[in-house]
């Protein structure tokens, strides 16, 4: 543990050693800067130094574990991945690939994804895991061939040659060889995941990984495409391996026993794939994959893994911890498994609600006499993805906390907002075969411009930290001129209105009111009507209970509003989910508040003009 940084005890909450350096502050003009005084330690060259290193000093250790068909987990350990590392990374070298012609990862979180993942960048060779839902889900293939043409992948990689087949036909020239775990494409050079591990010799394997360095390109991730074609951030080994020594100094904690984590994030995200596989490889722990997710199909099997294994951390998207203290709550044996040896929960991808946090903490306190303290903050894919955590004093919805150690923090006046930019070795260098786009993405002085909003908690005490005010594109004006700012008048919404709201969209720019667009928890909303588990959707939503509990909603929170910029004027309950395909959702399941409002325009004239019969009227 570094010199500034100490065991943190805050009163109710469990023990954990959490860095706690003391922040600078300066303004020049209207600009606020904020950076720690701890100064970033060094760090390895290169992510899988890290690797070789547990390899040599834990050896037997599981690094990667995952349940096989009979049930069992199927483990690897640090140094026979390594092993099978060096293998794959020679077998690859035989197909010329390069920062021109990189590795593309169509399928999911698996053993074979990690050890390719891990064998490109021993190589030298840049990877790309794609969302699994441009292959899957979607229905067409516009994305992918985006990312296909831009990238010229040399190799495709993909779990299942049937599941992935149409995708790959679709997009893949036919001319790109493929890797496939399972089955094969009639026409198609296909290798087998297995052939891979044949190789005798690794020389040139290891010649490619001593000449890497901080500059060599590990992986391209692509952004979610919000509001046009994703865009390919390029990743490096200096900005990984920066950014975990980032959280290492804001949580010591990870130095003193091996983490464990027990995690469904995709790894074609940075939150899953950076943040929380880096956080395992570069402390030498142990990583569970988990097969479920936060949705109705697959949240049995988070809780089948959660029973057996005890995490040291939990790392999830805000509706993961809605539907896990559901179950905390009324379940024993998940209690005491899941609380173990837990120090830390975190958060990302949206604002979690207060009253599900309120939840945990009391479930929390109830089964370990105290609580766990709850860890967020600001990250992005661009910022690999660290920048600010919440380990300053205020425990609170919204709260971002402080800069880690490392990171510079500019807050720059923006349509009547600040905006958080960011400078430090874990920012990328910019967008692939982007010049323009990567231009636009830096200020003067080299921060990055994130577009996210922020502000200072207490201004008279600007060392408490920041809180996160909403996208700056996301906010607009009525045609009165009057500004909205859309993300705290979202999360009073969905505050206000759990358990029964999942999400909300306000609507809409250049109206002369607000309205809502309401994505309901169906089956809480279900309970409410007093319906059955066969009632549909439509049904559920236009019963009266549920009806007049969203007028009632629409109410309470009036009763705060200030003006036209915070008066919700009507709300309707959407019955049809975002949709992935018209780039709704995204795959972490945050709502696309701009393509919502494309999507379902003519919709939202029927509201305004008052012909939507589910339109429920704001008082």
């Amino acid at each position: 543990m570094n010199s500034q940084s100490r065991s943190r005890v805050s009163p109710g909450y469990r023990q954990v050693s959490i860095g706690m350096p003391a922040v600078q502050l300066r303004r020049a003009g209207q600009a606020l800067y904020m950076e720690v005084l701890e100064p970033l330690q060094a760090y390895p060259q290169r992510l899988l130094e890290r690797l070789v290193r547990w390899a040599d000093e834990r050896p037997a250790q599981t690094f990667i574990a995952r349940r096989g068909k009979d049930g069992e987990w199927q483990r690897i350990g640090y140094a026979e991945m390594l092993q099978r590392v060096r293998c794959i990374a020679q077998r690859l070298m035989d197909f010329d690939l390069s920062v021109e012609r990189p590795l593309l990862i169509l399928s999911g979180n698996d053993l074979e994804h990690m050890q390719l993942a891990c064998a490109a960048m021993y190589a030298g060779i840049p990877y790309c895991p794609v969302s699994p839902a441009y292959s899957l889900i979607a229905r067409d293939y516009d994305k992918l061939q985006h990312i296909c043409t831009l990238l010229q992948p040399g190799l495709v990689f993909a779990a299942d040659g049937e599941a992935f087949g149409r995708a790959i036909e679709a997009v893949v020239p036919s001319t790109t060889p493929l890797v496939l775990t399972r089955g094969e494409l009639a026409g198609r050079e296909t290798l087998s995941f297995a052939s891979l591990l044949c190789a005798e010799a690794c020389d040139e394997a290891d010649a490619a990984f001593a000449a890497t360095g901080p500059e060599s390109i590990a992986k391209f991730l692509f952004t979610s495409g919000s509001t046009k074609l994703p865009k390919a951030v390029i990743t490096t080994q200096r900005m990984l391996c920066a950014n975990q020594q980032m959280l290492l100094q804001t949580f010591p904690v990870f130095a003193e026993a091996p983490p464990v984590l027990v995690d469904w994030l995709p790894w074609n995200h940075t939150f899953g794939g950076s943040h929380n596989v880096g956080i395992v490889l570069y402390n030498g722990g142990t990583l569970y994959l988990d097969d479920g997710k936060p949705t109705p199909q697959y949240f049995a099997e988070t809780l089948r893994n959660l029973r057996e294994i005890s995490p040291t951390a939990y790392l999830t998207v805000p509706k993961g911890w809605e539907d896990l203290v559901a179950a905390l709550e009324v379940d024993g044996e998940l209690r005491e498994t899941f609380f173990a040896q837990m120090k830390l929960f975190f958060f990302a991808g949206a604002g979690l609600s207060q009253a599900v946090w309120d939840r945990l903490d009391a479930v929390a306190e109830a089964h370990c006499g105290e609580r766990i303290r709850m860890m967020a903050g600001i990250g992005m894919t661009e910022t690999s993805p660290s920048c600010t955590f919440t380990t300053g004093p205020l425990s609170m919805a919204g709260y971002v906390g402080l800069p880690a150690p490392g990171c510079e923090v500019k807050l720059v006046p923006v349509d009547g907002k600040f905006e958080g930019r960011f400078r430090g070795p874990h920012v990328m260098p910019g967008y692939w075969r982007s010049p323009e786009q990567s231009a636009a993405a830096f200020d003067e002085e080299g921060y990055y411009c994130s577009g996210d909003a922020l502000k200072l908690a207490d201004p008279e005490c600007p060392e408490l930290g920041l809180m996160f005010d909403g996208r700056i594109a996301e906010d607009f004006k009525l045609n009165t001129g009057v500004f909205v700012s859309v993300g705290p008048l979202r999360a009073r919404v969905i505050m206000a209105g759990a358990p029964y709201i999942q999400d909300v969209v306000v609507t809409a720019p250049n109206r002369e009111c607000i309205g809502l667009l309401v994505f309901p928890q169906l089956a809480a909303c279900r309970e409410l009507a007093g319906l059955g588990g066969d009632a549909a959707p439509e049904q559920v939503l236009a019963s009266a209970k549920v009806r007049d509990w969203l007028g009632e909603l629409l109410e309470r929170l009036n009763l705060q509003a200030t003006g036209s910029a915070s008066r919700l004027a009507w709300a309707c309950l959407m019955s049809e989910p975002p949709s992935l395909d018209k780039g709704e959702v995204t795959d972490k399941g945050s709502l696309n508040q701009r393509a919502i409002l494309t999507c379902r325009a003519e919709r939202i004239d029927a509201l305004y003009r008052g012909d939507d019969p589910q339109r429920v009227v704001g008082h």
